[in-house]
């Protein structure tokens, strides 16, 4: 099984380096539109939206088919979503804005979607910052687990900077909040489940105490 998780983690990797190589590509060949500042920033943008969304789908995932090894591709899914979030920064910061400090400071204070956007990014940076296992031991699990859920703020953050973004048509960024609603609901229901049983378990305690004391 180790030689097939390496395998598929080789090819999950490489699958997910094709939307830059896309891009690449499209760029060297002026295949990017009028606009091709524009494509990249789009581009992007949706593929960062796209890979934290596909990390969400892990654990729900692997609850529904059993499948553990999912687990061992989350950090690498989590990644690409910063990766491609970077690319997204750099795309707004250097070829939209020119580095313009000024411009950007009174983007992210009257465009909400651009304030949206960047809360979401810089949610994500500690999250990336810790995403090693070296991280969670030195954090500790409990802590490192309270930290990473913030992972849902940045999908919340980044459905509401897609949809104010677009304005008119609004299929794509809704496509993206229904998955994102269906994730948090699985969450939340897999929470409401483990903290039942829990409770069960917890009343039930003294009885399968006093049981073995006899």
């Amino acid at each position: 099984m180790g030689a097939q998780i390496a395998w598929i983690k080789a090819a999950v990797f490489v699958l997910a380096l094709c939307p830059l190589a896309r891009l690449a590509v499209g760029a060297f060949a002026g295949a990017l539109g009028a606009n091709p500042i524009e494509a990249i920033t789009r581009s992007t943008g949706t593929w960062t939206l796209s890979f934290l969304l596909i990390t969400l789908c892990v654990t729900p995932l692997r609850k529904l088919t059993g499948w553990n090894w999912l687990l061992r591709l989350r950090r690498m899914l989590g990644l690409y979503a910063f990766f491609y979030a970077v690319l997204h920064f750099i795309t707004y910061v250097w070829l939209d804005q020119f580095f313009d400090l000024g411009a950007m400071v009174k983007d992210v204070v009257k465009r909400p979607f651009i304030t949206a956007g960047f809360t979401s990014f810089l949610l994500l940076v500690p999250l990336a910052a810790t995403s090693t296992s070296a991280m969670v031991k030195k954090l500790g699990a409990k802590k490192w687990l309270a930290l990473h859920r913030l992972v849902y703020a940045v999908g919340v953050g980044g459905v509401i900077h897609y949809w104010w973004l677009v304005k008119r048509d609004i299929t794509q960024p809704a496509v993206y909040a229904a998955v994102l609603v269906v994730l948090l609901g699985l969450r939340l229901l897999y929470y409401a489940r483990e903290s039942a049983a829990t409770a069960v378990a917890r009343r039930r305690e003294p009885e399968l105490r006093a049981t073995s004391q006899r």
